[in-house]
């Protein structure tokens, strides 16, 4: 993970859990929910997110969904 993506994480615990590992996400600073999808390392290592899970996100520089990187 680069440093401009270690300043960008946001907080937010998992709402709901969507099929084709989505999510949706609750922020805590805002309370937004935001769809989110798991980065490809989770994949790789099979790591679970489950509904309740605080997780670290990766805002899309365009909006619309985040990237999971990691599990609190």
């Amino acid at each position: 993970m680069s440093a401009p993506e270690k300043e960008n994480l946001i907080y937010g615990t998992v709402e709901e859990a969507l099929p084709n590992a989505l999510f949706r996400v609750v922020l805590d600073d805002t309370n937004e929910k935001v769809l989110t999808y798991l980065s490809g390392k989770m994949r790789k290592f099979r790591i679970r997110v489950l509904v309740g899970d605080k997780v670290a996100i990766v805002p899309e520089p365009y909006g619309g969904k985040g990237r999971i990187t990691k599990r609190i």
